[in-house]
């Protein structure tokens, strides 16, 4: 079907409304294949108006004697009103934007189409391959290796074709391990932390079932974990459900690792909710935040019911536990849920950061969320179809790598000199993760990736936010490395809402975004003194 059989109306005058900071705009609205345009006209002074039509979540429409009302609910959260002129033309309108912006195929999306100035297909896809961080570790320990046991995807088609796994473990006894965990996802190395010597290792649950099935190979991979560390090491797996989850799973096929099959090894439950649960929560925020007539005590119930920032505390808590046990204990970890596709790829990333001070720059944070997000099968599309508007029952939806994003700006809030990047590339993930020009966050994983051939007929979002043109608006001016691990507070009177986010499009600038804006060009003007000043030869006597 082309673009064309899906426009019943291309073009009507209108007005736009975009919020309360925003004066209205009037002028020429046109819709093509994936843009909803307004063109204000000769003589405006404003810019061309333009909205991707993927970021749509929802649609309503008014109609009266003579013309008709439109109210677009986006993934990024903001809320726009279009009154359009005719009846007609703005059902057919609305009709249209309905059709276009919950088109399923991926390689008729607008990333397939999109050719920026300055940036060439193929640019910044080799920044991230497993390959790079595997040169790291390999520099830290000679435990490990590359294998390429996934090549073709046939042994996990949700891993990445190249995964890390301990030296002593050949590929067969990988595939077979792979086998013995749901999608074949068989454990893999998420981090190695140099100072204690110790893994971070991340995998699916195991199918014991009610048989209390055993894999030998699975069991031999989990001591060479152990054995790759240092002698007498030992080890927790963090498990993201609760023991009756766990038990429960094990009725339809899953499980846990048992004692005595795994010797080394010590089980803890820390659940993590998801799936429809959290999209609730995620959903009920948004509707709390968007009540501009509620009172403060309203509010503040509202806020306490919806549970966003107890899903925060608990994420971190997680992480915090598997961070401590790596430093603190000595011990590797293994994470999982049931899939391992959310909640354990949500407590290895955020590991990573409280440990890791590479993974706090900007490219070892790009880094970290290439690895440990896209390349290790979280699925963004199903995830992140509808964000907290739309009137659809959730299915697959699920707001995992946005309580990720909440969890991140926590740290950054509480260390404001750690991180090198801002609020500013947190909220461009957001935002590039349900709707994007760019192909890094297609598909459910790096097979479909590569069956739709993304990497070849798509820009990189890393090519794009590492333009000099963007780094203002993403770096924080404060940074100052932090060799250290960064400990949270994760008390609830210790987490604040992120209002950066959920309340972006419906209040003025807060003063601390303005006081942000001034340390830039503080910072800017120093540098550039800096640069002015000649500098003194070696003969000069110094003051």
């Amino acid at each position: 079907m082309e673009f064309s059989d899906l426009i019943r109306t291309g073009r009507a005058q209108a007005k736009l409304l975009r919020g309360p900071e925003a004066p209205p705009l009037r002028g020429t609205l046109c819709l093509t294949g994936h843009h909803l345009l307004l063109s204000p006209g000769p003589q405006a002074t404003s810019e061309l108006w333009l909205l991707l039509l993927r970021s749509v979540d929802s649609i309503e429409k008014r109609v009266a004697s003579d013309s008709g009302t439109i109210t677009l609910r986006c993934k990024d959260l903001r809320v726009l009103q279009l009154e359009i002129e005719g009846v007609e033309a703005s059902l057919d309108i609305a009709r249209s934007i309905e059709a276009l912006s919950s088109l399923e195929s991926v390689i008729t999306s607008f990333p397939f189409f999109y050719r920026p100035k300055g940036l060439r297909l193929g640019d910044a896809w080799h920044f991230h391959p497993p390959e790079r961080y595997y040169k790291r570790v390999a520099r830290e320990t000679n435990a490990w290796r590359l294998s390429e046991v996934n090549e073709d995807f046939s042994v996990c088609p949700s891993y990445p074709r190249a995964v890390i796994v301990p030296r002593s473990v050949d590929d067969g006894a990988l595939a077979r391990s792979a086998r013995f965990r749901q999608g074949g996802r068989f454990p893999v190395l998420s981090y190695h932390h140099a100072p204690s010597g110790t893994v971070l290792v991340r995998s699916s649950q195991p199918l014991t079932g009610p048989q209390k099935r055993r894999c030998a190979e699975d069991e031999e991979l989990l001591r060479a974990v152990l054995a790759g560390a240092r002698p007498g090491a030992r080890g927790f797996i963090v498990d993201t459900r609760s023991s009756q989850a766990a038990k429960q799973a094990r009725m339809t096929g899953g499980g846990t690792e048992a004692k005595a099959a795994y010797p080394g090894w010590k089980r803890l439950h820390r659940p993590l909710e998801r799936g429809q649960p959290l999209q609730e929560s995620f959903v009920r925020l948004v509707e709390a935040c968007g009540d501009l007539q509620q009172s403060t005590d309203s509010w503040l119930r509202r806020l306490e019911g919806c549970c966003w920032l107890a899903h925060v505390k608990e994420a971190l808590s997680t992480a915090c536990l598997a961070a401590q046990g790596m430093e603190r204990e000595g011990a590797c970890i293994l994470v999982h849920g049931a899939e391992g596709t959310d909640s354990t790829l949500l407590v290895t990333s955020l590991a990573q950061l409280i440990l890791d001070p590479l993974s706090r720059t900007m490219a070892g944070f790009q880094e970290l969320v290439e690895r440990e997000w896209i390349q290790a099968g979280h699925p963004f599309q199903l995830r992140c179809a509808h964000s907290a508007f739309s009137h659809a029952r959730p299915k697959h939806e699920a707001p995992t790598f946005l309580l990720f994003l909440d969890c991140v700006w926590q740290l950054g809030r509480q260390f404001p000199l750690s991180l090198e990047f801002g609020e500013g590339l947190l909220l461009a993930l957001f935002e590039h993760a349900y709707a994007s020009p760019f192909g890094t966050f297609l598909c459910n994983s790096e097979k479909e990736r590569c069956l739709c051939e993304v990497r070849t007929r798509t820009h990189s979002l890393w090519s794009g936010l590492n333009q000099p043109k963007e780094q203002r608006k993403l770096r924080n001016p404060l940074y100052a490395p932090n060799p250290l691990a960064i400990w949270p507070s994760v008390e609830l009177q210790s987490l604040r809402l992120w209002q950066g986010l959920f309340l972006r499009w419906i209040r003025p600038p807060e003063p601390s975004e303005v006081a942000w804006e001034k340390v830039w060009q503080i910072v800017t003007d120093k540098e550039k003194t800096k640069l002015s000043q000649p500098t003194v030869s070696a003969s000069e006597p110094q003051l």
